[in-house]
């Protein structure tokens, strides 16, 4: 039988035959030192040598008409009137003519159309004719009366001569009490008639549509022989108003500002106020009040801004661009305020607390500190780090770190 220990101990190989048992731990870590080295390697390219693709902008230099020197909030909105109407009539009925025309001016109290009154008309002279009948049937009943009462004069004289019974004396007598409650329904039928009759006047009236206060004609919507109505009937085929006056005079500014800024709004004061139509003309302004309410949806308070002067060329729902400023500015103010800059809102990040943007260096980005003014839209102002003409990165990777190379794309 064979003895398996010494076949076992055969195929042990010496200790001093074997080689190269110590280089393999040296081989293992030139290998990691290596994946390391070109991890590294790649990362470093990945961030630094490779370039980021970017897309910039020119930061452009603030206009002088749209901020007024010592503005601390900007804001647009639109021109309104406090005081307009489309006037209807009181009553549904047909259009007989229309008196005004666009842009026409008219007077409190003017007629502006008249309406089919011939319904009225005779109702009204129903209603007379029933006064009429009321009057005449009183003036009957009062002749009545005079005689009952001379009749009982005289059974009341026969009485005393004994020549009538006491009976007659209380028919003569029942006789005046009953004329004198007849005339007193007559003079109730004559007071309701009255008032029907001046029911009817008033329906009437109703047909004539007249101006409720003076302004000027911004449109006419109705013509005659179209029916009209102060409710909205007929399919479509009923005007509800002959025409929209609007009170020139009341013309004011409602824009809507955000509400993270209203608190640097207070009434009474001063606003540069500037009409899309008219660029380079300043409307001085103040503030009415502030509408203690906000919407939620688009986070604004709305406030109300009065022009200091009417002028013509001021029309309702004009754009117009406002400039909350100052109580009072300091001498020589606008010599002094530095120009400023406009970029994209999607240009400016917040880094370590502080507003940063990228600007744009050859072939590299450089990091920059800015100080950010007012909301102008989908811009905002940059008071102090950028200068206009230099190219602002807003739109690349969160990554990007000063002096990083990036690729501009179109």
């Amino acid at each position: 039988m064979t003895d398996l220990a010494k076949d076992l101990a055969a195929l042990r190989i010496p200790k001093e035959e074997r080689g190269g048992g110590q280089g393999k731990p040296l081989v293992l870590i030139l290998i990691i030192l290596g994946v390391v080295a070109l991890a590294g390697g790649g990362y470093y390219w990945s961030t630094r040598l490779q370039a980021a693709p970017v897309k910039v902008v020119t930061a452009t230099e603030k206009a002088s008409g749209a901020t007024a020197a010592g503005a601390v909030l900007n804001a647009s909105g639109y021109v309104t009137a406090r005081r307009r109407a489309t006037v209807s009539s009181k009553v549904t009925g047909k259009v007989l003519d229309v008196l005004i025309e666009e842009g026409h001016p008219v007077k409190e109290g003017q007629i502006l159309a008249h309406l089919d009154d011939s319904q009225a008309r005779a109702g009204l002279a129903l209603a007379e004719s029933q006064l009429g009948a009321s009057q005449k049937s009183m003036a009957e009943d009062q002749a009545k009366l005079s005689q009952a009462e001379l009749t009982l004069q005289r059974r009341e004289q026969l009485l005393k001569e004994q020549v009538v019974g006491k009976a007659e004396v209380d028919d003569a007598r029942s006789i005046v009490e009953s004329t004198k409650a007849r005339i007193a329904y007559s003079q109730q039928q004559i007071a309701v008639a009255e008032s029907q009759v001046n029911l009817q006047k008033t329906n009437l009236a109703d047909m004539v549509v007249r101006a409720p206060f003076s302004g000027i004609v911004v449109s006419k919507d109705a013509q005659p022989g179209e029916m009209i109505s102060p409710v909205s009937a007929g399919g479509g085929f009923t005007r509800t108003g002959i025409g929209t006056i609007v009170d020139m005079s009341s013309l004011e500014i409602e824009v809507d500002v955000n509400e993270t800024y209203i608190n640097r709004v207070a009434p009474n004061m001063k606003v540069d106020a500037v009409l899309d139509a008219y660029q380079d003309w300043h409307i001085p302004a103040h503030v009415i009040t502030t509408i203690p309410t906000a919407d939620r949806q688009k986070a604004t308070v709305r406030v109300r801004i009065a022009f200091d002067q009417t002028d013509s060329r001021i029309l309702p729902d004009m754009g117009v661009k406002v400039s909350f400023l100052r109580d009072e500015p300091a001498a020589g103010q606008a010599a002094q305020v530095a120009p400023r800059v406009l970029v994209p809102k999607t240009a400016v990040r917040t880094a370590d607390g502080r507003k940063i943007v990228f600007v744009l260096k050859q072939d590299r980005v450089e990091r920059r500190a800015v100080s950010v003014g007012l909301e102008q839209g989908d811009q905002v102002e940059v008071v102090s780090g950028v200068t206009a003409g230099e190219r602002v990165v807003v739109d690349g990777p969160q990554t990007l770190k000063d002096g990083d190379k990036v690729k501009v794309q179109s």
